[in-house]
């Protein structure tokens, strides 16, 4: 079963339909909206300030998500966290990508279905425009995204939705 803890007064609230790996730890003031997903390893933190995981949303295994006091987090619907990812303080876009083992720090914003590729390292403040590729340390928009590119984002968000109630099923 998965770790929910109250810190300081401030309990998650998870929504229908949400799967929560017995390894995820849900911590403090988190909004975890219906079917949105924390897979193994996975740790959310609103011990600072509130994290609000968007509907359908997938957390990927050994994500983790954090804020700063005067930096709250907010994911968008439809957003994929790739495994390892840190996000920090920052607003994702509803159907943005963050790619496995990339880092999004403090106060930046990534727009609506833009992905940001494995491995980058999107410094605190920075402005992702929506549908930018960004990649790189620092991360830097490449170029904007195709629109095949862009049903991709959204097919990945599907298959982590199966996946999610697959995972369900098997815990039950």
């Amino acid at each position: 079963m998965a770790h929910v803890i109250t810190v300081a007064d401030k309990t998650p609230r998870v929504g229908e339909r949400v799967f929560l790996a017995p390894t995820a730890a849900i911590t403090g003031d988190v909004v975890m909206d219906n079917d949105s997903s924390a897979f193994y390893g996975v740790s959310v933190r609103g011990d600072r300030s509130q994290i609000t995981i968007g509907e359908k949303t997938n957390l990927q295994d050994n994500v983790s998500v954090h804020s700063d006091a005067d930096a709250p987090c907010t994911l968008g619907v439809g957003v994929s966290v790739g495994h390892g990812a840190v996000v920090h303080g920052c607003t994702v876009g509803d159907g943005a990508l963050i790619g496995m083992n990339a880092t999004v720090l403090s106060y930046s914003t990534i727009g609506s279905e833009s992905l940001i590729a494995a491995g980058t390292v999107v410094l605190e403040g920075t402005e992702v425009p929506p549908r930018s590729l960004v990649a790189g340390i620092p991360g830097k928009v490449r170029r904007e995204l195709t629109e095949t590119e862009v049903a991709g984002l959204r097919e990945n968000a599907e298959v982590y939705l199966t996946l999610k109630e697959q995972h369900i099923e098997a815990l039950t």
